[in-house]
């Protein structure tokens, strides 16, 4: 793949596209999903990705269990990042909890899942609005103290939540919605790049838009490379920042593959200026 390595938190290299897990469970990361989970996870580090995204509310816990089953003994260099912090209790309802025993107890939870003895990053998937933002960051310092976790990470914040954050404890990355149609993070991408925090977008292809029912600019730029809608939308991630590290879910090895050549793909200002135009 090109566009080099990113490295999380100073000293965790990974490929500036990883895997997302959230499709290898049921519609509204609930339950079961008949996909062979393991031979797609198995191909994709096979193919280099280096970078597996998941969280303990997808399935919940099912796809934590999923990359355990598949990939452990993991593989040197293979980063695991998960997330807590978020309760579902239906593929409808779900509930933050931000207290600091229970951030412990899901941190304990996935490192069991996962059969980790130290999760590479771990996110707090939502801010608590009920518990002080430096009692929820405090029980992950002393979890990243205690060699639990090695770093850190933040899921859908703005610039102030972040900037607070950062006065509290050291984070190495930000996992908020964003791509090609929908911009709104663009000013904590910019905070990532002064900070080096990595950015993983989440819905990077748009839920889906980006690929089944791209705009005319995208389709026209796909055709012009021999490339599809899709691969353009995560090749114009990957030329928007030099943090922005996305991790497309799929359950299809070809799919995957799709996404891993997006890393190829050379835009040119053109193109860039084009697509551009897209926002708002």
């Amino acid at each position: 793949m090109s566009f080099g390595m990113f490295f999380i938190g100073r000293d965790l290299p990974v490929h500036r596209i990883g895997l997302g897990t959230s499709r290898l469970v049921g519609p509204g990361y609930w339950g079961p999903r008949e996909t062979d989970a393991a031979a797609l996870l198995k191909h994709a580090v096979r193919r280099g990705v280096d970078l597996i995204d998941t969280a303990d509310n997808y399935g919940p816990a099912l796809a934590e269990e999923l990359v355990a089953e598949a990939l452990h003994p993991y593989a040197t260099g293979l980063a695991v990042a998960t997330k807590g912090g978020v309760v579902r209790t239906s593929a409808s309802d779900w509930h933050i909890d931000g207290r600091p025993e229970a951030l412990k107890a899901a941190a304990e939870a996935s490192l069991k899942r996962l059969r980790l003895d130290t999760i590479d990053l771990y996110q707090l998937h939502r801010i608590d609005p009920q518990v002080p933002l430096a009692d929820q960051l405090g029980a992950l310092a002393e979890l990243r103290g205690e060699g639990k976790i090695r770093h850190i990470g933040l899921d859908s914040v703005t610039v102030e939540q972040l900037r607070a954050a950062l006065e509290i404890t050291e984070i190495v990355s930000v996992q908020n919605r964003f791509n090609l149609l929908d911009r709104e993070s663009a000013k904590v991408i910019e905070l990532c790049e002064v900070r080096d925090i990595a950015f993983l977008p989440w819905f990077p292809l748009g839920d889906g838009v980006l690929t089944a029912n791209a705009p005319a600019a995208v389709a026209e730029i796909a055709e012009a490379h021999g490339a599809t809608p899709g691969q353009i939308a995560l090749a114009w991630l990957l030329h928007y920042s030099p943090v922005i590290l996305p991790t497309p879910g799929t359950s299809s090895r070809e799919h995957l593959d799709e996404n891993l050549a997006a890393a190829d793909i050379e835009l040119s200002d053109d193109d860039m200026k084009a697509l551009a135009a897209l926002d708002g």
